[in-house]
């Protein structure tokens, strides 16, 4: 669960530190005050996407950071310790930080290390379920209909197992089409491509032989000024006539081995004498095989030249560096190949389709028998709370209809869709065509309470789901919200007093006005405190001892 929140320079907050606890925690305060500060925050510390408009002062950096404490068995454990991102100090808690700067870029750390975003998501995914107010918009797309009973229903592993099926059938099936569509004008290509190849394989091209063949060619143009330079060095490195430097530094160390005997200083000079001696013998050496390998071949460096001129004659007619002919040849070939041996090809992976298919058949096939229980129960539970919410005379249903296109789909056999009756005797139809507005957030609040209930992460937050609803039903949504907060971790955002009293801890936002800036600070209430404020928030500006007893009441019957 969440235990420890610290915001600075972030949007109206210049600088916040919140200790949080288990059960349900309300968000409260008057409009504008900034009472989803501290979820979009949140929400930051968890991977949402970073910009410069979130901060305060223009010219810092924008600082968040979230602690958890972690369950003794959680994935995530194991996860973190494989990435080398565990707490040395504490295995159960992850810290997870994001630093937003003046460019708008953002870095994010996890237990200090830094880390991508993608990797930051994928942590925060595991740790907190974040429902914000326009989440009931989401339930018009009947596309996340399909995500919500899948996670609901804890078929992911299933759902893997579709999904990687169908991938790897529709990458056969582009292939199929590729050498399909290569087989429409098959042979006219295979005509070009025949030729080509042969010209090609005639030519025998080796494996960087232009690049070989230059520094020859150069070599044999150049063989006699090579010669003839290398004679000069060698002569005066040890020549025959005249002593060269090899004879000279020998008759030096000759000498001064002598001498060193009455004048031991002289070992060092000796010493460095007799390494040039060395060198220099060396360097005679390395002259001599080097005049060895050369000669002057005019018949060889015609052939060469005669070689390099067919290369680059052919490396024009493709169009490639000389370079890159080799390469070249060797496509050609593969292309010859594959159009040559299309239609078996076609055939072979045609029958690993038809294996694949049976492979996604049966997956899809013990998918869609989880899905049909876990639309049984969601629709069963959802019923049950849309009734707790005095939307008795409203008929939750989930339509499950099976694909037109036999191919498979990464989604499975069936498209899910979620449906609503509003009046009694008449049958379901889409959320989108019927529900009103309130309706659509009792609806949202139902299911995410529903799913919520069966998740494995530790931490839900609400933020303002209540709109739209009022009266005897607030009080139902806050008796919904503390039942979940007593399985774990619940943040709700509420503008009704009914909700906030349900609290096992109230929140309470403040925004303080200047003439240069707005300040929003967020303090947790004690009983006075937070008595005064669900007086504040049932009778507005006008708070009166009566107004303040039914806020007492109110705090102590929940």
């Amino acid at each position: 669960m969440l235990t420890h929140l610290c915001i600075r320079n972030f949007t109206t907050v210049d600088q916040c530190e919140l200790e949080l606890s288990a059960g349900l925690s309300v968000v409260t305060g008057e409009t504008g005050a900034g009472k989803s500060v501290m979820l979009d925050a949140l929400a930051m510390a968890l991977g949402d996407r970073a910009s410069n408009q979130v901060l305060r002062d223009e010219n810092n950096n924008a600082d968040i950071s979230a602690s958890f404490r972690l369950q003794e068995k959680t994935a995530l454990l194991g996860w973190l310790n494989e990435h080398d991102l565990s707490n040395e100090d504490d295995p159960h808690e992850a810290i997870l930080r994001r630093v937003i700067t003046p460019s708008g870029r953002s870095r994010a750390y996890i237990n200090g290390s830094p880390v991508n975003i993608a990797d930051l998501k994928t942590v925060g995914e595991e740790l907190v379920d974040l429902h914000n107010q326009h989440e009931h918009q989401s339930l018009l797309d009947k596309h996340s209909h399909g995500m919500l009973i899948d996670n609901f229903g804890g078929h992911q592993a299933q759902l893997a197992k579709v999904k990687d099926a169908a991938e790897q059938w529709q990458t056969l099936e582009r292939k199929i089409q590729q050498f399909t569509a290569q087989n429409d004008g098959k042979e006219a290509r295979l005509q070009l491509l025949s030729y080509q190849v042969q010209e090609l394989d005639k030519l025998a091209l080796e494996a960087n032989e232009s690049e070989t063949l230059a520094s020859e060619q150069k070599k044999l143009a150049n063989a006699e000024q090579l010669l003839l330079g290398i004679n000069e060095a060698m002569q005066a490195c040890n020549g025959d006539e005249s002593p060269g430097a090899l004879g000279l530094l020998q008759l030096s160390q000759q000498r001064l081995s002598q001498l060193t005997v009455d004048l031991p200083s002289l070992a060092p000079a000796l010493e460095l004498i007799s390494s040039a001696a060395i060198q220099a013998e060396e360097a005679f050496n390395e002259l001599n095989a080097e005049q060895s390998q050369l000669s002057i071949d005019p018949e060889r460096l015609q052939w060469v030249e005669q070689r390099l001129d067919a290369l680059y004659s052919i490396a024009r007619k493709h169009h490639v560096p000389v370079e890159q002919l080799f390469d070249t040849h060797q496509q050609l070939a593969q292309e010859l190949a594959d159009l040559e041996g299309g239609d078996e090809k076609i055939s072979a992976l045609k029958e690993q389709q038809t294996a694949l298919q049976k492979t996604f058949t049966a997956a899809a096939k013990k998918l869609s028998k989880q899905r049909q229980s876990a639309v049984s129960k969601l629709s069963k539970a959802v019923n049950a709370k849309l009734d707790e919410l005095q939307m008795a005379h409203c008929q939750f249903a989930i339509a499950i209809e099976p694909l037109a296109s036999e191919s498979p789909n990464t989604a499975g056999a069936e498209s899910l869709e979620f449906l609503i009756s509003t009046i009694p005797g008449k049958p379901p139809k889409a959320l989108a065509k019927i529900a009103s507005g309130g309706e659509l957030s009792r609806i949202s609040l139902a299911i995410a309470v529903v799913t919520a209930q069966t998740s494995n992460i530790p931490t839900v937050v609400f933020d303002e789901v209540d709109v739209g609803i009022g009266g005897g039903v607030a009080e139902v949504v806050g008796n919904l919200l503390r039942e979940l907060g007593q399985r774990g971790q619940v943040f709700c955002v509420t503008h009704l007093a009914q909700v906030a009293a349900k609290g096992n801890s109230h929140l309470l936002a403040q925004k303080s006005v200047s003439k240069s800036d707005a300040t929003t600070s967020i303090t947790e209430l004690n009983t006075d405190k937070r008595t005064a404020e669900l007086a504040r928030m049932m009778g507005g500006l006008d708070v009166t001892q009566s107004s303040i007893a039914h806020a007492a009441e109110m705090l102590e019957s929940a």
